[in-house]
């Protein structure tokens, strides 16, 4: 039986309590294989849309969910800012990457943890070249249970922070392609934020021509 996945080929790196950088995770088919699903995904019945903040400022980024819509700062089955159209299933075969990724990022200790983690919501964000996101915290979710994060095409400048306040302390790391980062425990409810796209820096095998897609799964708790 062929196995979930290859060996990982970094060792985790801890950048904080409870928030893990796994180089390399997914192998360059695999990111082909998730560019290939967002692009499905991205054709409804909800598409790809820029949320709009409660100011009226549209975010730079294009997302598209599974499982729950997510617009600021609320969850809904229905997307009723891009179109009216129920948000898609999240499926199996993504939770069990998320349950995977988990057990990997932690370690053998955390392996009953990961075999107990069933994601139920994925926002998956496309960011142009000049796309950016401010230091904000994942805390729509009524759990505080890890977030796993997939990123796939261009490098990114990733900003990590604290529990207290978007301004320092904070850790900058270069996420590329195929990179996993988890963060739960002390760092669940960490500002963070991707200041800067790095164009041209993908190899084209991964599926995406220009650009990045990030994509995170989370528990919502939610009925």
């Amino acid at each position: 039986m062929k196995a979930l996945f290859d060996p990982v080929p970094a060792e985790p790196v801890d950048v904080a309590p409870g928030a893990v950088h796994v180089p390399g995770w997914l192998s360059l088919e695999q990111q082909a294989e998730l560019v290939e699903a967002c692009r499905t995904w991205g054709r409804g019945p909800v598409p790809f849309r820029a949320a709009k903040l409660p100011g009226g400022h549209e975010m730079s980024v294009q997302t598209v969910c599974l499982g729950w819509h997510w617009q600021p700062y609320k969850y809904s089955r229905m997307a009723e800012d891009a179109g009216g159209g129920r948000v898609l299933e999240f499926p199996e075969w993504l939770a069990e990457w998320g349950r995977k990724a988990l057990t990997d990022a932690y370690g053998p200790a955390a392996e009953s943890a990961g075999a107990a983690y069933n994601p139920d919501t994925a926002l998956i964000n496309f960011y142009a070249d000049t796309a950016k996101m401010g230091m904000h915290q994942d805390k729509d979710e009524k759990t505080d249970l890890p977030v796993v994060s997939l990123s796939v095409g261009d490098d990114c400048l990733f900003r990590f922070g604290n529990t207290r306040t978007r301004t320092k302390p904070y850790t900058d790391l270069r996420l590329r392609s195929g990179d996993l980062f988890v963060f739960g425990g002390p760092s669940r409810f960490a500002y963070h934020g991707v200041p800067k796209i790095y164009p041209g820096t993908a190899d084209p095998a991964c599926g995406l021509a220009s650009g990045r897609l990030n994509l995170t799964m989370r528990v919502t708790g939610l009925a």
